[in-house]
């Protein structure tokens, strides 16, 4: 094949494994040649509709097969996937599709109310709803896939440069970025999968986690598909029946967050069911507590920890799951195409013990913003070190523990919350004068995010009041947790907030 980008893996590997089981979704069992057959189908059908080389498709929705056939059919077609977060209101999801130029928007019709005036505000010419709905018969995922498969598979140059889908993630500014994610981004971050986690053509993965999130699609689905294994895709994630999903289908690893593995150990379920299977869990987005850590061990399932960033694809450093007890707190070390190193803040090398900004370089690391040059620029250090923002120290054997952000995002439940984009829409709700986000430590969430606000002479909004002023611009889980009403923001001379000092009052 001319094609060389992940457009091409379900060709590949249905020559090598065609009754091989691909997927596992709602019961429904998919083969690597059927699955060839529909991300042909779709790539033709969304050719008939003028999609090229270049062009972006985007999805919204929560998990489903889709994501993996839009993936790689846009990939035959060298067009760019766009996976858009389930949970975005209207005008968030108008934006992504607005900065990234989408001619096609795919999704599910229980977001019909959501995505319908976002799409027609951003003038996308093709709208395709995956489980039918009928406002669109015409525009029927299922159906289009049926016109599709009287075509040839298209044959498009696609090279390891070229992009392959499009992630959004929010920065310091509070406007998402779009990382560009190229299809040798993506097979280097599955290769260091499938190396750090020894993964096997044997293996049978489950994907409860968001699709939309990088650690999902790349860290586990990915991997598994490259590797020739089996991906059971679950809608979203349920403690009772994810428990039930690995006994029945035999799993052998998953990827979750804290959070996940504390309700799964604490659902009624946990002793009864055989979890023996499970050969490991991929945990990252915070670190383990020893107690979570203790809960597993004593099931003898093995916990592999990580850290990463959308922009690292996401995998950066591991810890391996015999060394997880030993260097309990320890991101790990390298992924192995990866290279990590620490800068202090005068730009010189940490050493072991010192404190420094943790830096990525490596084939998995994306090279550009989408349309942000600038940002571009600034992300990176002498050309080709990504800035993470994230402060490390590194012991005298190379294990690097996460200690500080230097950005002030809020890791709560696996998800990234950005306090500027929480800012901006606070700032919105006539009333409130001045604000501060920030995070404080939670036992179910990880963290949760607290408002520091001024308030003008005569305001009376209530915290109800204000959550709901929230509600109608944010995604539910950017929503502070708690708000606190102060007299003036604590500022230095430079009127820069020092949310360490918010810190050091409301959450030390």
């Amino acid at each position: 094949m001319l094609n060389q980008g992940i457009g091409s893996w379900p060709y590949r590997r249905a020559r090598v494994a065609p009754t091989k089981t691909a997927m596992i979704f709602r019961d429904r069992e998919l083969t690597y040649a059927e699955l060839d057959r529909r991300v042909t189908a779709l790539a033709n059908a969304l050719r008939a509709r003028k999609v090229e080389a270049g062009d972006r498709v985007a999805l919204i929705g929560g998990n489903h097969p889709a994501y993996l056939e839009t993936l790689y059919a846009t990939g035959l077609l060298g067009a760019v996937f766009v996976p858009l977060n389930a949970r975005l209101t209207a005008p968030e999801v108008e934006y992504a599709l607005i900065d990234s130029g989408a001619s096609v928007l795919i999704h599910t019709s229980d977001l019909a109310e959501v995505v319908v005036p976002a799409a027609a505000v951003a003038q996308v010419p093709t709208r395709i709803v995956v489980d039918g709905g009928p406002d669109d018969p015409e525009l029927s995922y299922e159906a289009l896939l049926v016109e599709g498969a009287a075509h040839e598979r298209p044959d498009v140059p696609v090279t390891l440069d070229d992009p392959c889908f499009l992630m959004y993630t929010s920065g310091t500014t509070g406007r998402p970025k779009g990382v560009v994610t190229t299809h040798g981004n993506v097979i280097f971050t599955a290769m260091n999968a499938v190396i750090d986690l020894d993964l096997r053509t044997a293996d049978v993965s489950v994907v409860c986690s968001p699709m939309f999130h990088t650690a999902a699609l790349n860290m586990v689905a990915n991997p598994t598909m490259l590797k020739g294994g089996t991906v059971v895709i679950e809608p979203k994630f349920e403690a009772g029946r994810l428990l039930e999903v690995i006994e029945r289908h035999r799993v052998t690893f998953m990827f979750a967050v804290p959070t996940m593995c504390d309700l799964m150990s604490t659902h009624p379920d946990w002793p009864h069911r055989d979890l023996s299977s499970l050969r490991f869990v991929n945990v990252a987005a915070a670190p383990v507590p020893p107690r979570t850590l203790r809960t597993f061990s004593e099931r003898g399932i093995p916990m592999c920890q990580g850290y990463g960033l959308t922009e690292t694809g996401p995998g950066a450093l591991v810890l391996h799951a015999h060394e997880v007890e030993r260097k309990l707190g320890s991101a790990g070390v390298p992924h192995f195409f990866t290279d990590v190193r620490l800068v202090t803040a005068d730009g010189h090398p940490a050493g072991p013990g010192q404190a420094g900004e943790i830096q990525i370089s490596g084939p998995n690391v994306t090279s550009e913003y989408w349309q942000r040059p600038e940002a571009t620029a600034d992300a990176f250090a002498d050309g080709r070190w990504f800035r993470s923002g994230d402060i490390g120290v590194a012991d005298d054997e190379g294990f690097v523990r996460i200690v500080d952000r230097l950005k002030d995002m809020i890791i709560s439940g696996g998800e990234n919350i950005y306090p500027a984009e929480v800012e901006a829409a606070l700032l919105e709700m006539p009333g409130v004068r001045e604000c501060a986000v920030f995070g404080a430590p939670d036992d179910k969430w990880g963290e949760i995010g607290v408002a520091a606000i001024v308030q003008d002479d005569g305001f009376e909004g209530t915290d109800a009041d204000i959550a709901a002023f929230l509600g109608e611009r944010l995604a539910r889980y950017k929503i502070p947790k708690r708000y606190i009403c102060l007299p003036e923001i604590p500022r230095n001379a430079t009127g820069k907030i020092l949310k360490h000092e918010l810190r050091r009052q409301f959450v030390d």
